[in-house]
């Protein structure tokens, strides 16, 4: 079946999917065009410069970390080929410096993962254009360094040994570090 003739007729809408995570991907393909939306995909910065040159989509969904270019880049280079579309990004690695910047380069909306196809399309109804920039003071490099190393933990699912391997510092000076209180 194509999902071109399934969509109802009513289906003027398209929306393009950046994310190098196969399974994410092909979920919210299948979740928008159950919710009438023309999906296309793409799983890497070049294919998706591609898409949004050739059919200047209405809006896309860009995942912040992928392999090569960043969902931020990605996102200026649609700005300059499609200014028209409106741009949301999805990212599992949340921040407010992140959200902050993503807004500043054109993106209406940003979500963290796991998120699913009608909080993606909330960011985008409820955010109609570009957001004003918020007046939120850029953080410490105290805060910068502990939501970079409570990111780093998480991705070592909890392991100290390998939090510190991959901070590049010794074991012990991590445990001091996450020993006093968050700045």
């Amino acid at each position: 079946m194509n999902a071109y003739l399934d969509a109802p007729m009513e289906a003027t809408k398209t929306i393009l999917v950046v994310d190098d995570d196969d399974v994410l991907r092909n979920r919210l393909e299948k979740a928008f065009s159950k919710r009438g939306l023309i999906v296309t995909i793409a799983g890497e910065y070049d294919e998706a410069i591609d898409i949004a040159a050739r059919h200047q989509p209405d809006m896309a969904v860009l995942d912040l970390k992928m392999p090569g270019k960043t969902g931020m880049e990605l996102l200026q280079s649609i700005r300059e080929k499609s200014p028209e579309t409106k741009v949301v990004i999805l990212t599992g690695y949340g921040s407010i410096t992140n959200a902050v910047e993503a807004v500043k380069l054109g993106a209406v909306g940003y979500v963290t993962k796991p998120a699913d196809a009608d909080q993606v399309l909330a960011a985008f109804e409820e955010n109609p254009g570009p957001l004003p920039t918020p007046e939120i003071p850029p953080p410490s490099l105290a805060e910068a360094q502990w939501e970079h190393i409570q990111r780093v933990l998480r991705d070592s699912g909890g392991n100290i040994s390998e939090a510190a391997r991959r901070l590049d510092i010794p074991r012990r000076t991590l445990q001091r570090k996450l020993k006093k209180n968050a700045p």
